[in-house]
Parts: C-alpha cells; structure tokens; sequence
C-alpha cells in the first residue's frame, strides 16, 4: 500500500501545484479582451472628431473611477515658512492646504536672473524616503530653475515631510515610506468608492492654483514633470489639469499588455477599479492632453516594461499626428535601469527649453550641488505629523465613509449582489475527488479548480464548510470537529491556499496583487471568495440533500462567510473567528493588513456588515454544538430571526 499511498500524495501535489496558475490565467484572458478591445478603439480613431470624443470618454470615465474630485476649491491658506538663495535662483519653503487641514510641505524654486513671468513646472516626486528633497529629484529642479523654469516642487501623502503613519518615538513610518503608506492608506480607500490617486490628482490641481497667485508666473507655461510615482502624478495631471501646458513622465509610461504579466499590479494610487473593464491604459493620458506636448522618457531595463512603452508611442504618435501636431509627442529611451537619471533629465530640460522657450538646447547638465534635506523642510521638525499637523488620506476616507453611512438606503439581497458584482455559482458543482485520499477539487467559475479537504467521520451528523485555519494535522480545529461527528470541508478560494504563498512582484504583496487585478477587471475577490464558499455548499448538498451544513469563516475570510451566509440562507449556522465585523472599521484601524480579499471597491455607498448581519456574542448554549476548541478569540454567529431581511 504504501507505493500506492505515495503515488496519491505526489498526485495532489502535482495538482495543487497549479492552482494559482489557472486563476491567474483566467484573470489574464479577461484582461486580454479589453486590451484587444482598447486596440481596435484606438485603431477607429481616424478624425480629429474621433479623437475628441475618445478624449471626452477618457475624461468622463477617469473621473468617475477614482471616485470623483472634490466640487470646491477651498483656501490654500498658503505661507512661506523659510528660505534661501543660491546663484541663479532663489527657494522659497511653504505649505499650502488642497484640502481642508489636508496640508501639502513645498519648494518653489525660482529663477533670480531672466525675465519674469517665468515658465513654472510642478515638480511631482516618485518614491523617495525624503520626498521633494531627494538628492535625484533636486538635481532635475535646480536643472530646471538654472535654464529660467520655476519650479513648485511638492512631497506626496506618504513621503517626505508628509508621513501619515509617523511612530514619534522612532521617527519613522509605521507602514514603511512610500508604497506602504501608500498600499495602508490605499487598499481601504476604495470601500468608499474612491481611490486614494484623487488626493494626489488634487494635490497639483491645487498646486497649479497657487502657481497663479504668483505673479512671477507665466499662467499660459505651466508643465508638469516627475518620475516613477511623480511620473505616474505627471501622467494623472496630464489628463485632469486643462492649464497643464505640457507634461513629461519619467519611467512610468507602458501598456497594461506587457505590465500584467511581468511586475504586475503597483501602488493603490496606480490602481483605478475597472481601469480596465472600461478599456482604458497608459496612452490614454498622454491622449488626454493631446495635442498639447507628452514627453515620455523610459529606461530600456525598467520594471515597467520598455516595450510596453515603445508600443504606447507608436499608437499616440498616429494620434497626434493626426491632430497635426505630431512634434508634441515625444519619446526618448536610455539603455539604464529605473529611475530620473542624468540622461532622462536632460531629455526634458531639452524638451521644456523647445517648447517654452521656443529654442533647442542640447547642452549637457552641468554639476549640480544639492541642498542638505533640512534646508528644504516646510516644516521646523521635518514632519507635519509634529509640527503643524495635518489630515491623512486616512481622516478623509473615514470623512467620506461618515457621509456614506448617512445618505445610503437600508440594503436588500438584490442591492448586496449588484454592488459586489456577483456571480451566481452553478446549480450543480463539478468536482474531482482523489481515490484514498482527503483531497478533491471543486470547479467554480470560469472553469477555475479550487482544492479542498474533505475529512468525514465515522458517524455523521452535520457538515462543515470551513475557510481559514491552517488545516489538518495543523489545526486542532479540524480533528476536534471532525471527533464529535462533523464533517469538515476546508476549501481554498480563489485567491488562496496552494501556490498563494510565494511573494508578489516587484516586493509586492501577493494577496494584494491578486486583490488588484480584480479590481482593475471591475471584480473583487470577496464575491469571488463568496462564491466559491457557496459552491462548496452545494457541493454538500449534492452529496447527501438532507445533512445541515454549517459555515465557520476564519480572519480574512470572515467577510466572504457573512457574504455567503447572507445569499444562501441554507447554512443552519455562520460562526466568524477574529473576523472583521463591518467594514467601516477597516478604515478606522490605525493600521491593517491582510484585508485586500475584503475589500470591494464602492461597497459602504451601498452597506456595511452592520447595517445587513445582526451580530451576537455566542452563548454557551449554542457553543456546545461545535468543540471547545472554537470557542477561542472573536466568535460571532448569525443570528437568522432579525426580522425583515435575509430570512
């Protein structure tokens, strides 16, 4: 027996192997047709009236997809905080207020010989520890101010002088400076129906505003330039600023085509839900502006793939010369890796001295000498955090989700599955179950394999559907339930389990990844989750019509659980371990994690956990149905008797 017990076990290894890959590759063939859709509507594009209204789509949609932008522009209460002069130009620290309490820390570098009014870029920074003072980043401003360009160079949520998770004993940030204040503050973001980009699309409106109070100004030449994440803003601010004259995007520009399979998914300010549902990618900003001049700089070993970029172009330079401006598209590539490089930054000073001054100037960047970060500090303690204070990201999605909560209708089971997008899982449940072996595989959407075990004791008298938990022989849990007559099917939902625990791409996390893709493509991973947690129940159901089923739902799976529950009413009962009760408490966590499989873009316009499952503490009378060993941490059941909706 044992030769045969080995042959089993490397069977389902084998296919476990791979369980990753089917739901990757049915995520990446949704994502092709409307890449291939994008290619036939930017192949139609033969007029300038093509063009236009291609533009008036970009527009209207972009908008709507990051959730809209604030309908008032409220004061700036800007102030000069410091200073000082160096041969050529001058720098003048600040800050102004985009939002209300919402405080943006700035440089304005402005040029001391020349003429006034000067030609004036935002200076938008990538992910850099110290923000706008990054040694990279001053050597592209002072660049510019020394050719007679003013420059209003400004840090991003998350970087610089505006960390939004500051541990004031240790001085750093508490989710890691750039990306992780960017995925913390992001990823709960989009409960609220809004992405966190529209606080930086935002932050260079407002940017440009007080550009216009200053009448050392030229209001007709203002441009936008930034790299990686300030390449990412430049492109943003391309689309959504109509004073922006012309704007140069550092490694970030690409396809989704060639971005999907390689690094993937990046920060949640990248992340538009639906972005790609809508037939939207990269090109589109820069055709957002034609014909005004688009300048894209790329590095041919960048993460965001150098034909990704190549493609791009050779689409937008049809387009724009189209419009008969085909000198205002620009390409340059250095064979470097990713990053505002010497060569990369004098492409746009050559680029910016053509068209605001009208002349090219090929001459080289001379050394430039930068400042020590203190002396650019808007701030007396270089954070806002302990200097003047300010909003986070965060204050103003709990803002947000406060008015949702007031102005959103009591929900019904039709409202809950339109605003999860849910897929109704198939009457009938194909599975493959392994001979001499605990493991099967149930088929669910899509045709996608999920795996599961199925541990059934000597006398039956109930079912299990278990998500969470770390699984036999691990897993008290399991053996406990399965000694006193239940059956245990522990599934894996798409999204996790086997294969899920390898790292993502470019340091990503996985889950978060995953979690993105779905959301790009419109979907989310809570319904998909759901879903399959139902699948698993019909499966049961197929099994044996007349046993009851129960439903444990574990940590992040706990959402889906009550999402099943709620949309099969035929689980007997729903128990949640150290779950997560309502949504609304994701955002007022000071800090998260391993929630991006919980997250539905848009879901607290429509309801919260609360206001849909009423919660109790489980009574010792109910805990004796399942094992001691349940009974630990946050337990919750459904209570199936509150009157008036589900049941």
């Amino acid at each position: 027996m044992k030769p045969c017990i080995l042959f089993f076990a490397a069977t389902i290894l084998t296919a476990q192997s791979n369980y990753r890959g089917q739901f990757e590759d049915w995520l990446t063939a949704q994502a092709r047709t409307h890449w291939d859709q994008r290619d036939k509507d930017i192949a139609a594009l033969n007029t300038r009236d093509d063009i236009a209204k291609r533009q008036a789509y970009i527009r209207q949609t972009a908008l709507e997809l990051i959730g809209g932008l604030p309908t008032q522009k409220t004061p700036l209460n800007a102030r000069v905080t410091g200073g000082f002069t160096r041969s050529g130009y001058r720098v003048e620290n600040l800050i102004f207020e985009s939002q209300p309490g919402f405080r943006v820390t700035a440089n304005l570098y402005l040029p001391t010989t020349g003429k006034a009014p000067y030609p004036a870029m935002l200076g938008v920074a990538g992910h850099s520890t110290n923000g706008k003072a990054s040694a990279t980043y001053q050597k592209a401003f002072i660049g510019f101010v020394q050719r007679g360009i003013a420059v209003l160079a400004y840090d991003p949520p998350g970087q610089g002088e505006r960390l939004e998770y500051l541990d004031t004993v240790t001085g750093k940030s508490r989710a890691g400076i750039g990306v992780g204040e960017h995925l913390m503050a992001g990823v709960p973001a989009l409960l609220t129906g809004k992405t966190i980009a529209r606080h930086f699309i935002w932050d260079g409106i407002r940017a440009v505003d007080y550009l216009l109070t200053r009448p050392e100004i030229d209001p007709k030449r203002i441009g936008v330039a930034g790299n990686s994440g300030g390449g990412t803003q430049a492109a943003y601010l391309a689309l959504f600023e109509p004073r922006i004259a012309t704007a140069v995007s550092s490694c970030y520009m690409t396809s989704w085509r060639e971005l999907w399979p390689g690094p993937g998914p990046q920060d949640s300010e990248q992340i538009w839900p639906g972005f790609l549902a809508r037939n939207l990618d990269f090109g589109d900003f820069a055709l957002a502006l034609a014909p005004r001049p688009f300048l894209t700089t790329s590095a041919i070993r960048d993460y965001f793939p150098i034909a990704g970029a190549r493609a791009t172009h050779r689409q937008l330079l049809r387009l724009f010369d189209q419009l008969g401006q085909g000198n205002n598209i620009g390409f340059f590539e250095y064979d470097d890796n990713h990053g505002w490089s010497q060569p990369r930054r004098e492409a746009a000073t050559r680029w910016l001295s053509k068209h605001f001054f009208g002349i090219d100037d090929p001459t080289p960047e001379a050394n430039i000498d930068t400042e020590e970060e203190s002396l650019l500090y808007a701030t007396p303690t270089g954070q806002l955090a302990t200097s003047f204070g300010s909003k986070t990201m965060r204050d103003l999605s709990i803002e947000a989700a406060t008015t949702l909560a007031k102005n959103r209708k009591p929900p019904t089971l039709d409202s809950i599955r339109t605003a999860i997008g849910w897929q109704e899982p198939a009457a009938t449940i194909e599975f493959k179950q392994y001979p001499n072996s605990t493991h099967l595989e149930l088929t669910v959407e899509g045709g996608v394999r999920i795996p599961a075990e199925h541990y059934q004791p000597a006398q039956l008298k109930a079912q299990v559907v278990y998500i969470g938990g770390t699984g036999k022989p691990s897993d008290p849990d399991i053996a406990e339930l399965e000694s006193q007559g239940f059956g245990v099917l522990k599934i894996h939902p798409r999204g996790s389990g086997p294969g899920y625990e390898l790292s993502g791409s470019s340091g990503y996390n996985l889950d978060y990844q995953i979690a993105a893709r779905t959301w790009l493509l419109g979907r989310n991973l809570l319904a998909m989750q759901a879903a399959d947690i139902v699948a698993a129940f019909r499966y049961l159901k197929q099994q044996s019509p007349s046993t009851p089923v129960y439903l444990i739902g574990k940590a992040r799976f706990g959402p889906a659980a009550i999402i099943a529950a709620a949309l099969e009413p035929g689980f007997q009962r729903v128990i949640l371990e150290s779950s997560i009760t309502s949504f609304s408490s994701v955002l007022e966590a000071p800090i998260q994690q391993g929630i991006e499989n919980a997250i539905v873009p848009g879901i607290l316009a429509h309801f919260d956990l609360p206001d849909d499952i009423r919660f109790t503490w489980i009574s010792p009378a109910i805990a004796t149905q399942f094992p001691k060993a349940i009974r630990r941490g946050e337990l919750w059941t459904l209570r199936r008797t509150v009157p008036n909706f589900f049941y």
